[in-house]
């Protein structure tokens, strides 16, 4: 059987795969996928070599101390590939594994089709040259990134974002809170601290802090929103177990976040559902000091949340490394729920980003991309 190597190293990126894989497989379904991923992969068939948590790591100190990880798994994977000869590759965000593994790739003339653009706008723009050699098609998520790739010499197309696919909502606010036991009369501030655990380490003890400061001002109920390959006991050291305010989540997410006064959510694909949920929301982020300022200086961009970045102004405020602190979000929290004002500028805000990213179906088109690839190929 043909086989089709897959990578992806994030949650995000995984679902957007597992949609590729399931769109890919009904109209070929001769090929079998092998690589990195998760139980949304798992069950369109993927068979996953490495979970994509050992993967999962953000920041250069976080790197540096799992680099011989990285090498063991990056050696595992020549290996495989080397003794199934893919047919092609399909290598989804995660760039600074994903880019060093497709100069591998590229030199054993297997086709590379990247799905999800390494934030070439943003910083670390040389990386063009990189993709120029080594990637067959780069597929986009957003709308203004494909002049970026024209304007390089680098062949792209923009295929949709696949969250517009995703984000549904099923059940209603009165249904949703008669669920899990939450007040109604109470405002509901829903929090997202992130994917990976050294996210969790830098976000969860300031926004701890940030949900007494907010209790003691506004009756509210919290939801914390626990991303899938975090296990609940992870929150144990930061938050008080039982606690009659809060709730732990792990379904049910985008209900948590469309029945919202207010989301408190780091920045990443978070924001971005947030947006198409029309919720008014406030991001935040912090890194390792080390890697936050020795990242900084070669960071293009005024905005960090990518709500921001495709408004063209920021229209959601952004708490970011020193300034993410419990009374920057106590007093940003009030300002979004006193203002009737500031929620339906917000809420115009995102609407127009929801029109600018159209209704293309994201993963149908990464299939046909894919199968393109493979068709040109000798």
């Amino acid at each position: 059987m043909a086989s089709i190597l897959i990578i992806a190293g994030e949650n995000s990126g995984e679902k957007y795969g597992a949609g590729l894989v399931h769109h890919f497989k009904k109209i070929n379904p001769a090929f079998s996928f092998f690589g990195i991923g998760g139980k949304h992969m798992l069950a369109e068939g993927v068979e996953v070599i490495v979970p994509m948590e050992k993967l999962a790591v953000v920041g250069a100190i976080e790197i540096i101390s799992h680099l011989p990880r990285l090498k063991m798994i990056f050696n595992q994977l020549k290996k495989e590939i080397s003794n199934r000869k893919p047919l092609a590759s399909v290598l989804i965000d995660s760039p600074d594994f994903n880019l060093r593994l497709a100069k591998k790739i590229k030199k054993w003339s297997i086709p590379v089709l990247y799905y999800i653009s390494p934030t070439v706008w943003a910083w670390r723009k040389r990386r063009l040259r990189t993709i120029r050699r080594t990637v067959d098609k780069m597929l986009l998520i957003f709308p203004f990134e494909e002049e970026i790739y024209q304007s390089h010499g680098i062949p792209a197309t923009y295929i949709g974002h696949p969250l517009k696919e995703r984000v549904k909502v099923t059940l209603n606010k009165e249904n949703f809170f008669l669920k899990h036991g939450m007040d109604p009369k109470k405002k509901l501030i829903a929090l997202l601290p992130g994917s990976r655990e050294s996210e969790l380490k830098y976000h969860m003890p300031i926004l701890a802090k940030a949900i007494q400061l907010i209790k003691k001002e506004i009756p509210a109920h919290f939801a914390l929103v626990l991303a899938e390959g975090l296990h609940e006991n992870k929150l144990s050291r930061y938050i008080p177990r039982n606690s009659n305010h809060l709730t732990v989540l792990t379904e049910d997410n985008y209900e948590a976040i469309a029945h919202s006064d207010v989301v408190l959510s780091s920045c990443g694909t978070a924001n971005l559902e947030s947006a198409l949920l029309e919720t008014p929301f406030i991001s935040f982020y912090r890194l390792s000091p080390f890697t936050y300022y020795g990242g900084v200086r070669f960071v293009r961009i005024k905005n960090y949340s990518i709500v921001n970045i495709l408004a063209g102004k920021k229209i959601v405020p952004e708490l970011i490394q020193k300034d993410f602190s419990p009374e920057n979000i106590c007093s940003e929290t009030r300002k979004i729920l006193d203002s009737e004002e500031v929620r339906l500028e917000m809420i115009s805000s995102f609407r127009k980003i929801k029109e600018s990213l159209g209704e293309k179906k994201a993963s149908q088109n990464a299939s046909s991309e894919l199968e393109k690839l493979i068709n040109r190929s000798p």
